[in-house]
């Protein structure tokens, strides 16, 4: 894996050790961060939540395209361990804020996030469960856009948010929500 563009562009990223994680592809995250380049217009001074965060790698590429900061969410110990390190290696861990443990463990927010990046577990229904609590808590404003990695046939559904886009890749699709007005 390797970060795709902006400021640490082709730096590598450590992907955990074991197999509790889904590492998202080059692939998928070329094509989100398209489809979101082409909403956002530029991330630079955005507050970005990568939940079920894995290695980062979400966050990590919001980061080097100008975000402003980025919490990561994340509950296993390995993917924990790589994260760390990921963010390590590119000194990014003062634009971080990692927190371990769940993601439906999550308090209210201080402030609402311009950008949430949920990729559970496919099968699950988790992201779009997180995605109604984190809701209620105050993390997403009116004006914020959620993107939701799934298994190919999983539908995401949740009250409040209409879909704007859905792309299949692979055997994966992302599904770009907003609040529904």
């Amino acid at each position: 894996m390797r970060v795709i563009a902006g400021e640490w562009r082709g730096r590598k990223l450590l992907a955990p050790k074991n197999d509790a994680t889904r590492p998202t592809a080059d692939r998928m995250r070329e094509t989100l961060f398209s489809m979101l380049a082409s909403r956002l217009g530029s991330f630079e001074g955005l507050y970005v939540a990568d939940l079920f965060a894995g290695s980062g790698a979400l966050g990590i590429e919001a980061l080097s395209r100008g975000a402003e900061r980025c919490l990561f969410g994340e509950q296993d110990r390995d993917a924990l361990d790589a994260l760390k390190k990921n963010l390590t290696a590119l000194g990014a861990g003062p634009r971080a804020d990692v927190r371990a443990g769940s993601v439906l463990s999550l308090g209210p927010a201080p402030r609402s996030h311009d950008l949430l990046l949920f990729d559970a577990p496919y099968g699950t229904g988790a992201g779009s469960v997180a995605l109604d609590k984190l809701n209620r808590l105050g993390w997403i404003g009116p004006d914020s856009w959620i993107s939701i990695e799934t298994a190919d046939k999983e539908d995401v559904s949740v009250a409040g948010f209409e879909i704007d886009a859905e792309r299949r890749v692979g055997k994966a699709r992302l599904t770009l929500l907003r609040r529904a007005s």
